[in-house]
């Protein structure tokens, strides 16, 4: 069995700027969501939340899930407060109790909560499967998305871990 985790696919931190083949993503994360559901595996989606200061108040309308996200009534979503979803949630609980074979992650932002995301998984001691055609962000002052996307992959190759980091595209893990 396995899980997907979709991070942070909010209404709010995907307006505005141009997001990296968000389309793709999207479309990519919900046949992936599927191929999970359909194996009995879990789908869990990660909500940012915060305080009145921006877009992510609970029941919100930037807070919300995008609606071209395939959900079901079986999916868990987990409420964060900071990058990692691992820190100040149940997410690590559940994930022990299920014990997947292999945690893929997807979502958006790249370098901040997907990257997050990784790391804490493989701490975890999960098995991480990055699904590198299925995270998004736009450009950084500094770098463009691409760039970005290319080397958060690098790095996340490179993680010395006692478990399994994989780097796949949806394709790859559809079959």
């Amino acid at each position: 069995m396995d899980a997907l985790i979709v991070v942070d696919m909010q209404v709010g931190l995907l307006n505005g700027e141009p997001k990296h083949d968000l389309n793709g993503v999207i479309e990519r994360i919900n046949l992936l969501a599927a191929k999970v559901r359909e194996r009995s595996g879990t789908v869990i989606f990660v909500q940012h939340c915060s305080g009145t200061e921006d877009d992510f108040v609970p029941e919100t309308p930037g807070w919300a899930l995008l609606p071209a996200l395939h959900r079901t009534p079986a999916d868990i979503v987990i409420r964060k407060i900071l990058n990692d979803p691992f820190v100040g949630t149940d997410l690590a609980a559940r994930l022990k109790e299920m014990a997947p074979e292999r945690v893929f992650i997807t979502g958006w932002a790249t370098d901040l909560c997907v990257d997050a995301t990784v790391r804490s998984a493989v701490s975890h001691h999960h098995n991480v499967v990055v699904v590198t055609d299925g995270h998004t962000l736009n450009d950084r002052p500094h770098l463009d998305a691409a760039s970005v996307v290319r080397h958060h992959h690098w790095v996340w190759s490179n993680l010395i871990t006692q478990r399994s980091v994989r780097l796949a595209r949806t394709d790859e893990l559809l079959f």
